[in-house]
């Protein structure tokens, strides 16, 4: 996996030098290059990972999905796995991933750039206390949010949202007082930008749930120790009474939303109970 990323990589930065010049339309193309290099990456990942390990993933996906179609996808959130195991199931049945990223993560080696390349959306997140003392950042981690999602409309895309915004653990779970047996509290404001740019560019929302046997850490994985996965997915529209309304300023709509994407999360949690798995708070299946 190493040595593919430091291969295509740099083929990845070159390529994106071409988009410097040219209108519209020639970086639109441009961008599809990049996507079938990324593409081309998770591909060798694979095939990696098949010659070094049994993968048990059982899938289930409600309806066909397409190639030339615009998704938003939700998924919880429990390793760094989840982004190897979303890869690999939905590669070649919907546009390339692309993952909400928090910004320290631009600067993990090599991958961090490339990652900002692909227009992957960026949020920088504020706390209470940060914005206390800086009232003037109100709101602008939202509107950076807005401006990478604009980009979506150039081609095709998979928009990826953990929706919980970090990995879960029990000691997370906790602190939060979630009210969620088996989830971290969900984040919107991001999802709802999402909707608000791309409006009726949205095909449909695809729910992600995915449960694992065994042990979550990703050096677990890479070593073979994460046992059986299993991924179901749903699909459904978004809401027409969502489109053309502003989340940051429509408070009749923040509680809509917000409402939406709780129902969605008391589905997951009662989807994840009846699967089971080993995040600390799930009970294991025999």
């Amino acid at each position: 996996m190493t040595l593919n990323t430091l291969i295509l990589c740099p083929m990845l930065y070159l390529t994106a030098l071409l988009r410097l010049r040219g209108g519209t339309e020639h970086r639109g193309r441009v961008t599809r290059i990049m996507n079938t290099l990324a593409e081309g990456w998770i591909d060798n990942n694979n095939r990696v990972l098949d010659l070094t390990r049994r993968l048990q993933i059982t899938t289930s996906i409600s309806e066909p999905l397409h190639r030339d179609r615009w998704y938003l996808v939700f998924s919880n959130h429990q390793s760094w796995t989840d982004i190897l195991i979303l890869q690999r199931v939905f590669r070649k049945r919907i546009p390339m991933l692309k993952f909400f990223i928090k910004r320290e993560l631009l600067y993990v080696p090599v991958l961090g750039f490339a990652w900002w390349l692909l227009d992957f959306p960026v949020m920088r997140r504020y706390s209470r206390e940060f914005l206390a003392r800086h009232p003037e950042l109100a709101g602008k981690d939202l509107e950076a949010t807005a401006r990478s999602s604009q980009k979506f409309a150039l081609t095709p895309v998979s928009v990826l949202n953990f929706l919980e915004g970090t990995r879960f653990t029990p000691g997370k779970h906790a602190a939060q007082d979630s009210p969620f047996t088996h989830l971290l509290r969900p984040k919107s404001g991001g999802a709802a930008l999402v909707v608000n740019t791309l409006g009726e560019g949205i095909d449909s929302v695809v729910d992600v749930t995915i449960s694992y046997e065994g042990p979550l850490g990703f050096w677990d994985f890479l070593c073979g120790r994460t046992g059986a996965v299993t991924v179901e997915a749903r699909t459904f529209p978004v809401p027409t009474g969502f489109l053309g309304r502003d989340y940051a300023s429509d408070a009749d709509h923040k509680k809509a939303f917000q409402d939406w994407v709780s129902q969605i999360w008391h589905d997951k949690d009662a989807a994840l109970a009846r699967l089971g798995s080993s995040d600390g708070n799930r009970p294991r299946t025999q």
